[in-house]
């Protein structure tokens, strides 16, 4: 494509997360304004593991169709692609799969035939394991060295792909592609630099877009947003008319799930926006940005692995006793050392001391943990949310029922009648289930950016 060829890329981003709620009137504002392309993230690893480990989504199924649905209509009605990525939460294969079954249902409905394109990320634990041996996979802080142990303790591994393979799928013809495991930014930067815009400003584009409206100044105003990728810099403005973008809420969007305002490293490159520009438009609701230059590097991919590990029975309680809120440290730690000596007489030996009990604090310290400071006022009333965990589910809830008699009755002061702590659940304990974790925080050098990828295509 020549200079004088090159026209700014107009991309609709319809919203934060697939499933999260398209608005059909701000696809259509994208539509009226010569959008070229659809392209929206549908995951991450904010929820946790589990999504990973087990290939569910937290989006449900309904809400993900809906959304496909608005967006399939409107590449019927412009002839325009539509670009997934992280499909179903965490772009592992079964993620994908899902996807792809509700978009297939709704193509059908709809009467339409796109060419679809299935990019797969996930990673065989052999193929990590010969990559890992060969010196190509590195630890990010604050993990160490990868062992083979911790590859085979993962249920699924996905790779993170960068643009290129989002790029060949275009090449091919693609009218829908469900990427998996994707940087989000690599899922809206792809079809502007396979169009010709710069990387630089494509890259910029595509993290300060990533999650939608929320590089706007009101994020409950709409969904989305439209990007205008040119060679030097790009334009973004909300899909709403009635929200507004600027140089602040566009600029702090850098600071995302980044802990560098000016730097972010993605496949083959870094993004530097040091020299930067945030302008605001003459519309007063778009911004323009320009000065990100793109300083490529070595072609690394982030690495992903989840797996299942101990199992896990709540129990819950509210606590209004006026001895218990006067002290509800010293509460906690009594009453901590008393169900574990309680469990402890209840199982069989060598059983005894292979468990965890913890108990969160509600109205205290149940989100950190930390030491209250002294004079803190009483609370009202507290939440105590009892865990235990252990290498069965049979285990943990042998514990629980162990506990549960001290869990609802023990007293701050012993010389007093016994209290009953408000239970809102009956019977009391909860079977929770495997606990999820990721195992791998490593990054693996590639030769080439398709090399752990892997396309599919389906006739719809």
């Amino acid at each position: 494509m020549t200079a004088d060829a090159f026209s700014p890329v107009k991309i609709i981003v319809p919203c934060g997360s697939l499933g999260s709620g398209v608005r059909e009137e701000e696809i259509e504002y994208g539509l009226a304004k010569g959008a070229m392309a659809i392209a929206s993230d549908a995951g991450s690893t904010d929820s946790g593991a589990a999504y990973l480990a087990t290939g569910k989504s937290k989006n449900s199924r309904g809400a993900v169709k809906r959304d496909l649905t608005i967006l399939m209509k409107a590449h019927a009605k412009a002839g325009i692609p539509v670009i997934v990525g992280t499909s179903g939460q965490a772009g592992g294969d079964l993620n994908v799969n899902w996807t792809r079954d509700i978009l297939l249902e709704v193509v059908k409905e709809l009467g339409i035939s796109p060419r679809i394109a299935l990019l797969y990320s996930e990673q065989n634990k052999a193929e990590v394991k010969a990559l890992n041996a060969g010196g190509r996979i590195k630890p990010l802080p604050p993990l160490g060295a990868l062992e083979d142990e911790t590859v085979e303790s993962c249920d699924h591994i996905v790779a993170l792909m960068g643009v290129e393979p989002y790029i060949a799928a275009l090449e091919q013809g693609a009218d829908v592609i469900l990427g998996g495991r994707s940087t989000d930014p690599a899922v809206l930067a792809s079809f502007p630099i396979w169009k010709g815009a710069g990387w630089g400003a494509a890259w910029h584009a595509g993290k300060i877009g990533e999650c939608g409206v929320q590089c706007s100044v009101n994020p409950t105003l709409g969904s989305g947003v439209l990007l205008t990728v040119g060679r030097d810099g790009f334009e973004v403005e909300p899909l709403s008319e009635r929200n507004t973008c600027t140089p602040y809420s566009v600029s702090a969007h850098m600071l995302y799930e980044n802990t560098n305002p000016y730097l972010l490293n993605e496949p083959g490159g870094q993004l530097d926006v040091n020299n930067a520009r945030y302008e605001q438009e003459e519309d007063g609701r778009s911004v323009r940005v320009t000065g990100a230059a793109w300083n490529p590097g070595t072609y690394t991919m982030k690495l992903e692995g989840a797996g299942g590990g101990r199992y896990q029975t709540i129990m819950l309680v509210g606590i209004q006793d006026p001895d218990v809120l006067q002290d509800v440290s010293g509460f906690h730690d009594r009453f901590l050392d008393v169900l574990y000596a309680r469990a402890r007489q209840t199982l069989p030996p060598g059983e005894d001391d292979d468990f965890h009990i913890s108990l969160r604090m509600y109205g205290w310290n149940a989100v950190d943990g930390a030491d209250v400071p002294e004079g803190t006022p009483n609370p009202r009333e507290i939440g105590v949310l009892f865990v235990a965990t252990a290498k069965t589910q049979e285990l943990a809830n042998s514990i629980a029922h162990a506990c549960n008699p001290y869990f609802f009755h023990y007293p701050a002061v012993m010389n007093k009648e016994l209290p009953s702590y408000g239970f809102p659940f009956t019977p009391a304990d909860i079977p929770r289930g495997q606990v999820y974790e990721f195992k791998l925080n490593h990054v693996v050098e590639v030769e080439d950016p398709l090399q752990l990828v892997r396309t599919v295509w389906v006739n719809s």
